[in-house]
């Protein structure tokens, strides 16, 4: 249900809370150590066209404001919290996910490096959907990275909460295994959902599936956690939170995708 009595740029829906506002100004304002997990995207730095925002910062200032927004989620991470952090490149500039990445070092320590397979090709079949490029220089760039971050790097996560059965099942007795179930490892395949409309994609100019939160959040463990997306864009990462019922919140600085990842949750079931 949607609450209409707060602040106009806030909104609460089910569980979730939305407010209007740039990721600075929203993380200054939430309590320290007080966030379990945070799954999130900033913009690339590569032109992509929002609406509110100009993704062509001179190189230095792009990475100098991703390593101050590390600090900020440094200090609303609990202790034994977790960032996901979503970052793509291009062929132009192919060090880019892993300059954010090492940006955000200053505070955190990477513990694991994930990779999101968004297409896959297996002889002459190809599975999944993927952003096409017109090139002739670059293949098409078929997966992105997910860089996890913690303040110890030595954080215990529920590996088998997004496992996978055993294809031997003698395996399960052999080596001591309580259930048919293994660690699925760090490459995730997550395809994009085929669309024919900005519509379908919520008028976001780019977004991630919602499995991939869904598993982030499955993936630290913890009952009941507060989950943050300071880059909320189409809502999906607090979708997946009220999709699994847990707490979450999320800033937008953009009014339009605000509102729309506010109708987006209004009409997502609760877990």
């Amino acid at each position: 249900m949607l609450d209409k009595t707060k602040a106009p740029g806030e909104w609460t829906i089910g569980r979730q809370r939305i407010l209007q506002t740039d990721c600075l100004t929203g993380l200054a304002e939430l309590a320290a150590e007080s966030v379990d997990v945070c799954v999130t995207s900033p913009p690339y730095n590569i032109g992509i066209a929002y609406r509110s925002y100009a993704d062509r910062l001179p190189r230095e200032q792009y990475l100098e404001w991703m390593a101050e927004v590390g600090l900020a989620i440094a200090r609303v991470l609990k202790p034994e919290g977790s960032l996901f952090l979503n970052v793509g490149s291009t062929g132009n500039d192919p060090w880019i996910a892993s300059d954010v990445a090492d940006a955000m070092t200053r505070d955190l320590v990477l513990q694991n490096h994930i990779v999101w397979v968004k297409s896959l090709s297996i002889g002459e079949d190809t599975l999944g959907h993927f952003k096409p490029i017109t090139s002739d220089r670059f293949l098409n760039n078929n997966h992105e990275a997910i860089y996890h971050f913690t303040k110890s790097g030595r954080v215990a996560i529920d590996r088998l909460a997004v496992g996978v059965p055993f294809k031997d099942k003698s395996n399960i007795a052999r080596w001591g295994h309580a259930r048919d179930r293994r660690c699925a490892g760090n490459v995730w395949f997550l395809p994009y959902q085929t669309v024919k409309s900005r519509a379908q994609k919520f008028d976001h100019p780019a977004g991630f599936p919602v499995e991939l939160p869904e598993r982030c959040i499955r993936l630290v463990g913890v009952a009941d956690p507060l989950v943050l997306d300071p880059f909320l864009g189409a809502g999906t990462t607090l979708v997946a939170a009220e999709r699994l019922g847990a707490r979450g919140i999320g800033f937008e600085i953009d009014p339009d995708y605000a509102a729309r990842a506010t109708a987006r949750l209004a009409a997502t079931p609760t877990g």
